[in-house]
């Protein structure tokens, strides 16, 4: 089967955009590709057939799949709270592939060479931190966080020099767009209304059509990214997930969870947790994820107010509305995750506090986050008070939690129902993680694909998976991640 009968249906507008968004480049031929793991459920869904398993020397950059286009799109970014102007340094988006059901989806290549954006870099990618991605993102999916998704990793059989030599490989990421709020930034740093006008344009026809004759686009666009972005970060805080780094060029306009690099997900709540290496002030622990969501939201803000009013003071009231709305928008959708999480059917007056008693127990008994929700339906069933309860549990707070399901009449089996829907019995446990990619660099897969699907079944109950529900060995150390560039 060739590039061109394979189900490859590209329809390319972002290459059609002004050029100061992105450079036609082509990715960098690689000694040997070989496919490493490819999902064929993703491949499906986009309309490619599935023989495509087969095409390793597409997936790593060597042939280019019929109709693509390749450019590394441009953006600038705040970088832990320091600007400056970035662009796709070792990724190339090969164009957007329409599905069956016409829907649009970004196909890019993750570490497939140098762009005019690599600066110092090589624009490459080693095989761990790729199939990292792979992994965390079709968790994600399987959480239903909305997220960018991995269809392959192909390694590349060259080497990659980071602390060590280390086997190249090139993650084929998935995509609704790869839009960012540095997207907008780069457009306002520019000074060019025209150039403005057109992405804004371009970002409503694609993800937000019902906005195109609004009497405020800019405002609306910014209410609706706002929206977004509460839901998001709210689904990431109930299910502990620590992104890692928050840069507005790590915020997608879109909603979708982009950037898989330092992340990891908590074993033991604490707040105050940090797992990146490079976040050395704590800006993006678990904990302050809304906040900065918020202020990565300010600064698109700042880029979209030529559009908003010639008056600038008019256009900053316009905008600042929305801004503080967020906290009460983020405010809402955790609410109703936290009430599910807790087996209740609605949102009632105290729901947070008793919520937040939970968690303040938990941090205190050094309680593991997705261990104790876990166990909330076992606690259901357990008839009176009890002197054995889980580590975060104490007698009073199952007492009020008790009372609460009584006052909205639950019964047991629907309370239970919600409780487990979730609250998810797997996550990729850092330290699963860290065991399958060490696996999978001296080319045992069988760990990765195991663990792959326990992630992907997070909330099923699965003797198969019972291993992966487990939290860090007693004595283990502080977890750190890297970026892998």
């Amino acid at each position: 089967m060739t590039a061109s009968d394979a189900g490859w249906r590209f329809d390319n507008t972002y290459a059609r955009l002004p050029e100061q968004l992105a450079t036609r480049v082509e990715p960098g031929p690689v000694r040997a590709p070989r496919m490493v793991v490819f999902n064929g459920a993703l491949a499906e869904q986009l309309g490619l057939a599935g023989s495509l398993h087969d095409a390793a020397a597409i997936f790593a950059g060597n042939a280019l799949p019929h109709g693509a286009e390749p450019i590394a799109q441009a953006y600038a970014g705040h970088q832990f709270g320091h600007f400056t102007n970035l662009g796709d340094g070792r990724a190339i988006l090969l164009g957007e592939q329409l599905t069956p059901t016409e829907e649009r989806f970004d196909i890019q290549l993750k570490g497939s060479g140098r762009t005019r954006y690599s600066r110092s870099g090589d624009g490459r990618a080693a095989l761990g931190p790729m199939l990292r991605e792979y992994l965390i993102s079709e968790a994600m999916h399987g959480l239903g966080i909305p997220t960018t998704r991995s269809l392959a990793v192909a390694a590349t059989g060259d080497v990659v020099m980071r602390e060590k030599p280390l086997p190249g490989a090139i993650l084929t990421r998935v995509a609704k767009s790869h839009v960012r709020v540095g997207t907008f930034q780069l457009a306002a740093a520019l000074g060019d209304r025209t150039l403005q006008e057109t992405l804004l344009n371009y970002v409503i026809a694609r993800h937000d059509p019902e906005l195109a004759d609004v009497s405020e686009p800019a405002v609306a666009l910014l209410e609706a990214v706002a929206e977004r972005q509460a839901s998001l970060v709210a689904r990431w805080m109930l299910v502990g997930f620590v992104h890692g780094v928050m840069n507005t060029d790590n915020m997608a306009i879109s909603g979708e969870t982009i950037d898989y690099g330092p992340c990891a997900f908590l074993d033991v709540y604490d707040p105050a947790t940090v797992f990146s290496s490079i976040d050395q002030q704590g800006r993006y622990a678990y904990a302050n994820q809304p906040a900065i969501a918020q202020w990565n939201l300010a600064r698109l803000a700042e880029s979209l107010l030529p559009l908003v009013d010639g008056d600038e003071q008019q256009a900053v009231d316009r905008v600042r509305g929305v801004l503080e709305r967020f906290a009460e928008r983020y405010k809402t959708h955790y609410a109703a995750g936290a009430a599910a999480k807790l087996g209740l059917a609605e949102v009632r007056e105290g729901d947070e506090a008793l919520f937040r008693s939970l968690l303040t127990q938990m941090h205190e008994a050094h309680a593991d986050f997705t261990a104790t929700f876990a166990a909330l339906p076992r606690l259901l069933e357990e008839a009176g008070p009890t002197s054995c309860l889980p580590p975060g549990f104490t007698p009073t707070w199952r007492e009020a939690w008790l009372r609460r399901l009584a006052d909205e009449g639950a019964q047991q089996e629907a309370a239970k129902g919600r409780m487990r829907l979730a609250n998810p019995l797997v996550i990729p446990r850092n330290h699963h993680v860290e065991e399958a990619l060490a696996a999978a660099e001296i080319g045992e897969m069988q760990p990765f694909h195991r663990l792959l699907a326990a992630v992907s079944q997070p909330f099923q109950q699965s003797a198969d998976h019972a291993a992966y529900r487990l939290g860090p060995p007693a004595g283990s150390g502080p977890y750190r991640t890297f970026c892998g560039t």
